[in-house]
């Protein structure tokens, strides 16, 4: 069944090198590649990134999201891919998000920073359940960021 959907979490080694200017400007590009692939087949989900590691949440139709993994895994900016956790949901935590990317903002890296340098993304230390709800919350947090700041 194609249309079942899953909910995929991994955790990855940073494998991109250069000053932060040129990092940046990698890991923009893999955004709007992510999301306009991932707008085309109907995969949301959201992203945390620091020189160390990547953590992500990929959720979609099965296939869909299983290709977009395959691509993660052969992309050299990844190593020591490591998949947490694969399995059907009834819903979209990440519903509105083609790929949502936790820590651009001074709040959002100070949060996503705590959390990296107390537990180092130590696939032993987190459970694909943790890691989900990490990226959940803060996603939450950084969409609603503009919202009190405007206010």
């Amino acid at each position: 069944m194609n249309d079942v959907l899953h909910r995929l979490v991994y955790y990855s080694r940073n494998r991109i090198a250069g000053p932060p200017e040129q990092i940046d400007v990698i890991i923009a590009h893999i955004l709007e590649v992510s999301r306009r692939n991932n707008e085309r087949v109907g995969v949301t989900g959201a992203l945390m990134f620091n020189d160390g590691c990547f953590a992500q949440v990929l959720e979609g139709p099965t296939v869909a999201v299983e290709q977009t993994f395959e691509r993660i895994q052969q992309d050299p900016n990844h190593g020591d891919v490591l998949l947490l956790a694969c399995e059907p949901v009834t819903a979209r935590a990440f519903d509105n998000w083609s790929m949502a990317y936790v820590g651009r903002s001074t709040a959002g890296a100070a949060r996503y920073g705590g959390i990296a340098g107390s537990t180092g993304f130590d696939p032993v230390t987190l459970t694909a359940n943790d890691l989900f709800e990490i990226l959940h919350t803060l996603t939450l947090e950084e969409e609603e960021a503009p919202a009190r700041q405007s206010a």
